[in-house]
């Protein structure tokens, strides 16, 4: 399926409040080396609002019961001292000075004060930079002054920005600046009195790693038991109802913190963890995160739900299913991402014109299709992907210029594309693949440094490449898969992103096929080796990752089937047996993914090709016999895909008993093979198959045509 529905969630300005860890995790505020509680980067031209926050962070008294306590910052302090704030001048060279580098390596935070002059000002820049180089996996915080953030990217309000540029885009574990746009945590200061108090102890609860909650409470909970003991002095009677009121408190204060933790664990789930896990590949960690979120989500009713509440839920369902689908488990897969479509779907119902809602919604809807097509539920997944297209339209019809609800469409075009793709109507999956092509190259061109359209564009090549070889269009078919492996071998080498590496297996694989079809053996057999190299790498990276294994596998028995076309048999042999053990692994996890099973039926026409090809017939006649059994038993995405698989499997027999010199029996396979054979338009090498039946069963003139309109699209031999 067309990994198309972008799933990226970042962090809020508001979402600060991080999951809770055991304390023999945690690392403590200060410690060994570090010596500076947070490092404050200003303009000098800020310098009366840094002198003021410098004095108030520094004179802040944590409150005594969240001292001590485990966040994913350490162990709380009692104080949030020292924080190192430069007094001098700006340096006359272009060096920050040894005094500012080693203050910023010893830093736990870097606390930014935003405004336009802190954008201006290369010194405060140099700072993020430093600290950003230095320390990758540290938060940063953006306290606002003045100004707006981005407001960089809006024509006509350049002069407004107040983020460095640094702070606005990302850096890689390994301290490098990234063209993926950061979304800083953030504390608005551009108010006064209670709204800058508000700020400030965000920044501090940011810094601890707590929730506002715990902070603003302080003062609520003493305003309390003073009522309560003047009511007490009052009158007696009123002891009653006081104790019913603080039991009340203590109730709801103890609902808030569950759901303060909740809401923790999933904000830091879908951000700051998954962006440190996903791209290497290491998604198992999120299980128990997760298990822990949802445990308290499942007691709640989803009417109640606040908004955000109902957002964060349905996004965790949709993260856990994603990678319970990683794993193989389709069925849980399946559960969480319905559960997780009936509260978007609650969400759509309350604010139908949000487009950041149907967005949501629109993601859900496309997992579900994903999951019913490899079920084999071609119908449902149709469904499901023109409900994608339709919210898709409808969020650019209510925001044109957003070019992410533009990605959308070109998303559920894709998808779409493949559903019908899946059906062999090609022409019209060839159109759907054709207008996203259109718009993801407008995007790329637009904007060449956004890794999305980077992504998006190979991909979409890939699947126009398949419909245009499903047409017959062979030469137009390799001529985008060449520039779709062109274009993979750049981003491999720019982006450590195992996307790309996911993408260049199949891009590999596909291209070698057909290459050796046009008759260009040698070069196919590169890229074929090239697939499989890939594929081996990626899988001891997370062994749990069936779709690598799948990836493996499928690429494995298009070597075999290239090497053999060569005479290299027993390369062939060792590549079908390592093939074979992967397919194992597979059906053992699960035996009703409808790919899995056919690359089981592969595998035993792999081993049955090797047998024939050591002269092994005995072997050979079983193999194919039972290569028959279990296509007659496969249930396919649809009865066109069953009849081929059987059909295959028939035609394979027949050349079996025909090797045998079994010509009676060799016939009779063959004629079950037409019989079979499915009334549908037809793939090149479908095309081909059928013209070796028909020429093996005598019937000469009508594999004529057949072979006629093959040599017309360049299409040499079967593979």
């Amino acid at each position: 399926m067309i990994a198309g529905a972008a799933m990226t969630f970042f962090a809020r300005p508001s979402d600060w409040t991080r999951a809770p860890r055991e304390a023999a995790d945690a690392t403590p505020f200060a410690g060994g080396s570090q010596h500076y509680f947070a490092f404050l980067s200003y303009s000098h031209r800020d310098e009366a609002i840094a002198h003021w926050l410098h004095d108030e962070l520094e004179k802040f008294r944590v409150p005594r019961h969240l001292v001590g306590r485990i966040t994913e910052h350490g162990a709380v302090p009692r104080r949030l001292t020292p924080i190192f704030r430069d007094l001098r001048e700006l340096p006359a060279s272009g060096d920050l000075g040894t005094e500012i580098k080693s203050a910023l390596a010893v830093s736990q935070f870097l606390v930014v004060l935003c405004s336009p002059a802190a954008a201006e000002s290369r010194w405060t820049n140099a700072e993020i930079e430093a600290f950003k180089r230095a320390h990758p996996e540290r938060s940063v915080f953006a306290v606002i002054l003045s100004g707006e953030p981005f407001a960089s990217e809006i024509a006509g309000r350049e002069n407004e920005e107040c983020l460095p540029l640094a702070l606005r885009f990302r850096y890689d574990r390994r301290g490098r600046p990234t063209t993926k746009r950061a979304e800083p945590l953030a504390a608005d200061f551009r108010g006064t009195g209670n709204a800058r108090r508000l700020g400030f102890l965000k920044l501090v609860a940011g810094m601890l790693g707590i929730g506002l909650d715990d902070l603003v409470r302080r003062d609520t909970v003493r305003r309390q038991h003073r009522l309560a003991i003047l009511a007490a002095g009052s009158l007696i009677g009123m002891l009653i109802t006081t104790g019913l009121a603080i039991s009340s408190i203590q109730s709801r204060d103890e609902a808030r913190e569950q759901r303060r933790q909740a809401e923790g664990l999933v904000g830091f789930m879908l951000g700051d963890l998954r962006d440190k896990l996903e791209p290497i590949g290491k998604l198992d960690a999120l299980d128990a995160v997760g298990g822990r979120a949802l445990a308290y989500y499942s007691k709640q009713n989803l009417a109640e739900l606040s908004d955000e509440a109902l957002a964060q839920r349905s996004r965790a369902l949709t993260l856990m299913g994603q990678i319970a689908d990683t794993r193989g488990d389709l069925d849980g897969a399946l559960r969480r991402y319905r559960e997780a479509m009936s509260g978007t779907a609650e969400m759509v119902r309350r604010s139908p014109d949000d487009p950041q809602r149907l967005f949501d919604h629109a993601q859900n809807v496309f997992y579900w299709g994903e999951v019913s097509e490899r079920r084999g539920r071609l119908d449902v997944a149709e469904t499901a992907m023109r409900e994608y297209k339709r919210l898709a339209d409808r969020m650019v019809a209510l925001d044109p210029e957003n070019r992410k609800w533009q990605m959308e469409v070109k998303y559920a075009d894709t998808n779409l594309g493949f559903i019908l793709y899946k059906q062999r109507r090609y022409a019209e999956a060839a159109r759907q693949f054709g207008s996203a092509l259109i718009l993801v190259e407008r995007l790329a061109a637009a904007e060449p440094r956004n890794e999305d359209y980077q992504k998006s564009l190979p991909e979409t090549l890939a699947w126009l490449a398949d419909a245009q070889f499903g047409e017959g269009r062979l030469e137009e078919a390799i001529g985008q898969r060449e520039r779709q492996v062109s274009l993979l071998d750049a981003l491999m080498r720019a982006s450590d992103d195992v996307v790309f590496r996911d993408g260049s297996i199949a891009a590999n694989r596909v291209l070698g096929r057909w290459l050796v079809s046009r008759g260009s053996v040698e070069s196919g057999l590169a890229h074929a080796r090239r697939s499989v190299e890939i594929a081996e790498a990626l899988m001891p990276n997370e062994p749990d990752n069936m779709t690598w294994v799948e990836y493996a596998a499928g690429a494995k028995l298009d070597l075999t089937t290239i090497l053999l076309s060569m005479g290299r048999v027993e390369e062939a042999a060792a590549q079908t047996r390592s093939a074979c053990d992967l397919s194992t692994r597979l059906l053992a996890r699960d035996r009703n993914v409808v790919l899995w099973r056919t690359i089981a039926i592969d595998c035993l026409t792999g081993r049955t090709a090797v047998a024939m090809a050591s002269r092994s017939f005995a072997e050979a006649q079983q193999l194919a016999q039972r290569t028959v059994s279990e296509a007659q038993a496969f249930r396919g995405s649809d009865d066109v895909e069953t009849r081929f698989t059987r059909a295959s499997a028939y035609k394979l027999l027949g050349d079996v008993y025909a090797r045998e010199g079994n010509r009676a029996e060799a016939l009779k396979a063959w004629t079950a093979a037409l019989a079979t054979w499915p009334r549908s338009t037809e793939s090149p090498r479908q095309m081909a198959m059928k013209a070796e039946i028909l020429s093996s069963l005598g019937r000469t003139a009508d594999a004529e045509p057949l072979k006629r309109k093959l040599a017309e699209v360049g299409y040499r031999r079967m593979i």
